[in-house]
This record gives structure tokens, C-alpha cells and sequence, in this order.
């Protein structure tokens, strides 16, 4: 398999305008900051993968199509990838994937949402009436963690307020709460017991953007090589399904790991990009990542180690609590992941970081996409 790395991370700006831009106009801001980061243009891609939720979610069919010409693209074979939540995730991985089977030599991945045109509620619940919308899909998950492990109710506004905190740090965070605290999370209304308002992600427009390039096209910048990736899924509900540990988690992740030659998640990863979208998932993500041991993951939030400057640093931009055009909230984590190991994070950055994780999830917990980068090919050699 060929070898390919991230060499340009782009994303939409949080001063950005929403109700001024189209989604050309969207895309453009985060696809041509991704080429200004790689110092190429588009003659120099061969192919765009393009991907977002549902075009329920804005009402516009196969945006895909007339993008092209919005990116400077016309001529350049264009691929749609659509997986749910977890499609922007997904959307990085078939790039690479393009790259690594020698297909094409440098592949631009881009993803967006804008939700501001349209109804995600009606989107959610696929037209159909009563939806109960992916808070409402996700707490009984979450209410069955919390019973398993024994976590006291605080963990979740410890998660809000971190990613919120991080967030300030991220001049492309969608979300700033300047005055974020324990107390304002737990006095905010409660929505999905036990999921509160503040503990919930919000509802934004975005795009992002990574070049993908293989072993020469990297050389003279700095890349993040992609050292493993892998997607799967499984259905909604089956006898004896798990959604607080999905199978399809635990052997993505299992996956992602073999492949990258890590067999100690814990001690070799230096940091993780997890999608969180209410605040109970960082903990249970962690014990699905094997980051954590089963039950543990709590432990891990309430005593201070998922903070930057912690032993396992997750969401250091502010994550999907802070930033979530749903279409790119994947390709986001990934992305970011991409800019730590490249060492190109700003205020977020961590430390030394070597070694990042980057996942997505979608659905009903049944989607999950994730890759693991690296400043160099052999981080454990």
C-alpha cells in the first residue's frame, strides 16, 4: 500500500457569515485555506471526495454536482460519500484510500453542512413525524452507561465545560461560551434526561477541507502520515446489541490499531479527536476506544485527564460540543487530529503530540469511521 499524509487542513471560520455565503461560497473558504496549507492549488488535485449528511438536511439534492464548478473542479473526477453521521470521517478515508491503491497521486477531501437552510429535526427523523432526534435516540444509551459504570452525574458537565473551555483556544470553533462553568451547565434545561442543554452539541453551518498526497507530493511539508484507517457498521438492533460498547467500535478500532502497529492504545496514542456530541460520549468512547478500561473512562474525565495537558487529551479544539455541521463534524475530528501531529493545532496544541486518534460515529451508534496519523511513518520503530 502506498503511503499517504495529510498535507493541508482548511476549515470555515467562526466569524464567518452564514446567511451571507452559499454553499460554494462554504466550501471555498475551508477547500482554499486546506490548498494555501499545502501551498498548491487545484491543478495540482487529481480528485475531490465530497461528502454530508442527507441532502434532507438542506433540501438540495446532490450538491455534489454543481460544487464542482464552485471548487474550480470541472473535469476532476468527483465522488460522493454519504454515512451518516460519521460521513465526514468516512469522507478522509476514501480519499486516502484513492491515494494508497495508486489511484491518484493528491486527493481533496471536503465535507459541509448548512443547517441554517434547512430542518434538521425533519431531517433527523427522515420526514417522518414525532422524531425524537438524536438526543432523544442517544439517552437511553447513556442512562445505561451511567448505571454500569456507577458515574456520578457531574462527569457530563465536566466534559461540557472542558470542550467548551478548549474552544476559546479555536479560532474555528462554531460555539463560544465565554462565561462556561459547572454551575451554568447544571442550572441549563434539561432536554434528554439526563442530557442537558449545555451538555448537547449545537446545530451549526460548516465546512472543512484536507489534502491527502503520497510520499513525494509530502515531501518539503509537513505531513501527517495516515498510519491506519478503517470504517464499519452494523444494524440499528440485533439480538444482544451493545450500543454503549458497538461491536462495529470496537473492531473499527481493533482495525485502526493492527494496522498501525499500536498494541497499547493508552500509552501510545498521544492524543484523540473523538466525536462527542452530548457530553456522556467522551467517557464511553474512551472504554470503546480501548483508552480507558471498561467502566473507567469516568475516571479518566473526572480526574483531569482528558484535559489538555492530561495523560490522554481529548477534543482539544472544542469537539463536536463546540462545532457541528454535521455533514464535516467527522472530517473535523480527523483533521484536527491531522494538525496536532503536524504541530500546527495553535493554542489547542499538545505537547509533543506524535500520535493522534481521530474517529467519527453516525446513526444509531452503528456508523464509525476513524485513522490514526503520525509526524512520521515509523512512530514506534
Amino acid at each position: 500500500m502506498i503511503p499517504a499524509a495529510v498535507v493541508g487542513v482548511g476549515q470555515t471560520h467562526h466569524k464567518t457569515r452564514r446567511r451571507d455565503v452559499s454553499f460554494g461560497g462554504l466550501v471555498r473558504e475551508a477547500v482554499f485555506r486546506a490548498l494555501d496549507d499545502a501551498q498548491m492549488t487545484m491543478a495540482d488535485i487529481d480528485a475531490v471526495v465530497l461528502g454530508k449528511a442527507p441532502d434532507l438536511f438542506e433540501g438540495v439534492m446532490k450538491p455534489e454536482l454543481y460544487l464542482s464548478d464552485a471548487l474550480g473542479a470541472v473535469g476532476k473526477p468527483m465522488f460522493r460519500v454519504h454515512t451518516a453521521g460519521s460521513v465526514g470521517g468516512t469522507t478522509g478515508i476514501v480519499a486516502a484510500s484513492h491515494v494508497q491503491g495508486g489511484k491518484h497521486k493528491t486527493v481533496l477531501a471536503v465535507a459541509f453542512e448548512k443547517q441554517s437552510e434547512g430542518n434538521a429535526q425533519f431531517a433527523l427523523g427522515s420526514g417522518k413525524g414525532a422524531s425524537l432526534g438524536a438526543g432523544g435516540s442517544f439517552a437511553p444509551f447513556i442512562r445505561s452507561y451511567i448505571h454500569r459504570s456507577g458515574a456520578p452525574e457531574h462527569i457530563g458537565w465536566k466534559v461540557a465545560v472542558k470542550d467548551r473551555q478548549n474552544a476559546l483556544k479555536n479560532p474555528y470553533a462554531h460555539l463560544k461560551i465565554e462565561d462556561i462553568s459547572i454551575e451554568k451547565v447544571k442550572s441549563s434545561p434539561m432536554m434528554w434526561e439526563p442530557i442537558r442543554f449545555l451538555e448537547s452539541c449545537p446545530s451549526s453551518d460548516g465546512a472543512c477541507a484536507v489534502v491527502i498526497t503520497d510520499e513525494e507530493g509530502a515531501r518539503g511539508r509537513t505531513p501527517a502520515w495516515i498510519l491506519g484507517a478503517s470504517s464499519r457498521s452494523e444494524p440499528p438492533a440485533f439480538p444482544g446489541r451493545d450500543p454503549v460498547r458497538p461491536l462495529a467500535c470496537l473492531t473499527c478500532a481493533t482495525d485502526v490499531y493492527q494496522q498501525a502497529g499500536i498494541t497499547r492504545p493508552r500509552e501510545q496514542i498521544d492524543m484523540a479527536e473523538l466525536y462527542v456530541p452530548f457530553s456522556w460520549h467522551e467517557p464511553m468512547w474512551l472504554e470503546a476506544h480501548f483508552l480507558a478500561e471498561e467502566g473507567d473512562g469516568w475516571k479518566l474525565t473526572d480526574a483531569g485527564d482528558t484535559e489538555i495537558g492530561g495523560s490522554m487529551p481529548i477534543n482539544c479544539s472544542g469537539g463536536v460540543l463546540s462545532s457541528n455541521p454535521i455533514g464535516a463534524s467527522g472530517l473535523l475530528r480527523f483533521a484536527e487530529a491531522a494538525l496536532q501531529v503536524r504541530g500546527a493545532a495553535g493554542e489547542h496544541q499538545v505537547d509533543g503530540c506524535r500520535t493522534a486518534l481521530g474517529m467519527a460515529y453516525g446513526a444509531n451508534s452503528q456508523y464509525f469511521s476513524m485513522w490514526v496519523v503520525a509526524d512520521s511513518l515509523q512512530p514506534f520503530g
